[in-house]
């Protein structure tokens, strides 16, 4: 563990100017904070903010971020809080403990819902400031690297699996490689164990048995780059047994045809030597086909730079080649890390627009699950590259189709895609791109995103503004509906109703506004009788029996004080003839006699039954099929309120380019009343086609 002495020294070492007396504070104050704390292994607790603060020294980051780290855990874990961080460190510290701590409590959470909001917050404490993600990435490394001391194996199963899914893809998404590779190495180990085992045993031999081959490779490649007059260094290492592992994964191949094993690194001193080194190595050796990238000209969107190759060694031996700058190859082990600097704030630069399309998808998801999909989608995927017609380049994942494309170049341009020209051909908006395409978004004034995108759209933004656009359209939709309703509901009422009753019908439903009133009346949430009382309190006193909620339903041939239930999945109505189902210790379930689910031959008492004289209130389900085009939802609203039909319920059952189907529950007087609005709605231009369900 870092003494504090050697830890204000690392500091002072590449920042002169740093507050000594406020980082000797900051180490007093966890040491005391967590006091006798111990951690798994039974070192002290302020051992691991130590070590932390440790790993942001190797990164040359700035005196708050040092203090961050020392602090990051103590709100977490002690009695401190952050109003005590901001009092004795300042306003810039506790706004980075607090973003830290945000991430911290996604570990402790299995329930979705509470840890997409933890994801949620933390994502938008990281787009202000990335310091709090390159604390968190620290602390996640450390107590990777002491992992083994937790005595419970599905606790370290868990920790590995948080980091496989979270941290490493963050990690890489920065361009944070050396952290990635090790986490990614240290939940291997703990997530498949004989894997891990295995592939090093089988490292280990070839190690033992091609003793000194890496040098003997990387002395001739370095051989042929000097004899052309370069001046470069070139080492070669194993593959990282994770990736080796993920290989045979993916191609279903057993270790020994994993033939790429080795790779190697070159150095040079400038971006032209790199080009020349290329075009030694291919001369000298016979590439592999397809096997070779260029993100010089072409970075990652994290800032990785370098030449990917793979050569036929002896003929048959494949290795992968890096060429890179040694500046490079400095910054590609830690991205954004590597090269930052105190002066920088901590705001986000053009190397991190992933990012602002994570706070983008983090604004339109609807629910837990949704964030945490599109969150993933977000950082997990390899890349493609794709141009617009301009030359601009984007980044995304594999799989991404022209609508991808279209939200990547922003979301106004995704919701208004019609079609999409690749290279210069029309293709379907399905199609995948390949790296290199040329992509022409045809766009129209009144397009909208379609529901049937999310069959095929890859990238998270995409799915994320899909969605949003399509529930925005269901609820203006069901407004619509509402609104016709309201109308009718209006003319009922003893009063003309203007804004001032609406207005204090919000307050009375506690509703937000007039849009939502109708969006509830739309989809049945309010009663007409709860909206007339809303509006004019004590004006349903008088209604006529028949017009208020709840009505019942009469039917013989039940024993006396024996309860019934009507099916829900024939939805009888008086006219109907039916028969009841008793369920020992429950009410008899009164079905259609043409209903399907007595067919299922299950041995049941059946009653015969009939309706008695009160046959008001009964609900039937219909099946409408609408034209896809403004006004058709009210149209088919007209008709429920001009046959005197009470909507119970309205769901979206189906939509496309052309038509929506709508499941409606009606409360109706009997068949006849049912049949004569299916016959009304048949007549009517707006509907396609309608059919009692």
């Amino acid at each position: 563990m870092l003494r504090q002495y050697e830890l204000v020294e690392r500091v002072k070492e590449y920042d002169p100017n740093a507050d000594e007396a406020l980082l000797n504070r900051a180490y007093v104050y966890t040491v005391q904070k967590h006091g006798s704390q111990k951690r798994a292994s039974g070192d002290p607790y302020f051992s691991h903010p130590v070590e932390v603060a440790g790993l942001m020294t190797d990164l040359k980051l700035d005196q708050q971020t040092i203090i961050t780290a020392l602090l990051h855990d103590t709100v977490e874990d002690t009695l401190a809080t952050i109003e005590d961080i901001e009092l004795n460190f300042g306003p810039e510290v506790a706004r980075l403990v607090d973003g830290v701590t945000k991430l911290s409590k996604i570990e402790q959470l299995t329930d979705d819902e509470r840890a997409a909001e933890n994801l949620r917050k933390f994502l938008l404490a990281m787009s202000e400031d990335l310091r709090v993600l390159l604390v968190k990435l620290a602390d996640r490394l450390h107590n990777m690297r002491t992992l083994h001391h937790i005595s419970k194996p599905e606790k370290r199963r868990r920790i590995a699996r948080e980091t496989m899914d979270i941290y490493a893809p963050l990690a890489e998404r920065v361009g944070m490689y050396e952290y990635m590779r090790e986490m990614q190495l240290l939940a291997f180990e703990q997530l498949e164990p004989e894997a891990y085992a295995t592939i090093v045993s089988r490292l280990e031999q070839l190690r033992s048995s091609d003793a000194g081959q890496v040098d003997r490779i990387a002395l001739d490649f370095k051989q042929a780059l000097s004899e052309a007059g370069l001046e470069v260094e070139v080492w070669g290492r194993e593959k990282h047994p994770y990736s080796i592992w993920k290989k045979m994964a993916e191609r279903h191949l057993p270790f020994e045809h994993i033939s790429d094993i080795m790779a190697f690194r070159v150095l040079t001193d400038n971006v032209d030597d790199c080009y020349r080194a290329l075009g030694v190595l291919h001369q000298a050796f016979q590439m592999v086909p397809g096997r070779f990238k260029d993100y010089i000209s072409t970075p990652k969107t994290n800032g990785y730079r370098s030449i990917h190759t793979t050569v036929f060694y002896d003929k048959s031996m494949r290795c992968e080649v890096q060429i890179r700058t040694r500046e490079m190859h400095r910054t590609n082990g830690f991205g954004l890390a590597a090269h930052w600097a105190y002066k920088q704030g901590g705001k986000v630069d053009g190397q991190v627009g992933w990012l602002r399309d994570l706070i983008e998808i983090v604004e339109q998801s609807h629910d837990p699950e949704e964030l945490l999909e599109h969150t993933k989608l977000a950082i997990y995927q390899d890349r493609i590259f794709a141009f617009t017609p301009k030359g601009a380049l984007h980044q995304l994942p594999k799989g991404a189709t022209a609508v991808d494309f279209a939200y990547a170049v922003h979301t106004d341009l995704g919701a208004q895609t019609v079609g999409a020209k690749i290279n210069g051909r029309h293709m379907p908006l399905r199609t995948p791109l390949g790296n290199g395409d040329v992509v022409e978004i045809i766009k129209g004034k009144s397009a909208q995103p379609q529901l049937h995108w999310l069959g095929f759209v890859v990238t998270g933004k995409a799915r994320a503004a899909i969605r949003r656009s399509v529930r925005l359209r269901e609820r203006a939709e069901i407004a619509e509906v509402g609104r016709a309703l309201f109308d009718d509901i209006a003319k009922e009422m003893p009063t003309k109703i203007g804004k001032k009753a609406i207005a204090q019908a919000l307050e009375r439903l506690d509703l937000p506004n007039e849009e939502a009133l109708m969006e509830a009346i739309g989809s049945a949430k309010l009663s007409d009788r709860a909206v007339m009382e809303a509006l004019v309190p004590g004006s349903t006193a008088d209604l006529p029996e028949e017009m208020k909620p709840g009505h019942a339903l009469s039917i013989k041939g039940l024993t006396p004080g024996v309860g019934f239930t009507l099916a829900e999945c024939c939805h009888p109505v008086p006219g109907d003839r039916i028969v009841g189902l008793r369920h020992a210790g429950e009410s008899v379930a009164v079905h259609a006699i043409d209903c399907l689910q007595l067919a299922n031959g299950e041995d049941i008492d059946w009653i015969d039954l009939s309706w008695g004289e009160r046959s008001q209130g009964a609900v039937g389900r219909l099946s409408v099929t609408l034209y896809n085009r403004p006004g058709t939802l009210a149209e088919m609203a007209g008709v429920f309120a001009k046959a005197g039909a009470n909507v119970i319920n309205l769901e979206l059952a189906e939509r496309d380019e052309l038509f929506h189907t709508d499941i409606v529950d009606l409360e109706v007087q009997d068949l006849a009343h049912l049949t004569r609005i299916v016959s009304a709605l048949r007549a009517t231009d707006a509907v396609a086609q309608a059919e009692r369900v």
